[in-house]
């Protein structure tokens, strides 16, 4: 029997006005060069665009959620500490990821690499780093949901464990 890993997928709904902006822009060059058919080109360029840079700039962060859902947690754990890495160095792409990477995702990419390495060391069984990680994650992003939930549940089973 087969267990499907959650995945968790939190959407700034502000962010699609800079992307409508985007899409506009692309729309309007189209509009430029071939008027009768600039929507469906101006759409498609942006889908283009939009799955690319995901797959490109974020595919350290892609592999290790495949390797997630494959179970393959000891795996994944690598990708995500580079995902983590090239956002630290990159913070801007980060930061204004609804224009670099046309991403509506109201978590950062970092903070999610750390909560994903969390999750990780608790599907392998290792309670101290997935704490040591999750209260990472809260020191760098105080209002992390997922960092606190997963704290609470660790601290919750400790509990259980010591009565």
């Amino acid at each position: 029997m087969s267990v499907k890993t959650p995945t968790i997928r939190q959407t700034a709904w502000i962010s699609i006005i800079p992307q409508l902006g985007v899409m506009g822009l692309i729309i309007f060059i189209w509009w430029q060069v071939n008027p009768d058919k600039a929507v469906i080109n101006g759409a498609i360029t942006y889908l283009i665009i939009s799955f690319s840079l995901r797959r490109i700039v974020a595919r350290d962060h892609r592999k290790g959620m495949q390797l997630v859902k494959a179970q393959n947690f000891e795996t994944a754990i690598p990708f995500f500490e580079k995902a983590y890495d090239f956002f630290k160095r990159n913070d801007w792409i980060d930061k204004y990821r609804y224009l670099t990477l046309l991403s509506s995702s109201r978590i950062s990419y970092k903070e999610m690499a750390l909560n994903n390495i969390a999750f990780c060391f608790g599907q392998l069984g290792n309670g101290q780093k997935a704490k040591e990680y999750y209260e990472r994650t809260l020191n760098e992003f105080p209002d992390s949901g997922l960092a606190t939930a997963g704290l609470n549940m660790l601290n919750s089973m400790n509990k259980k464990e010591t009565e």
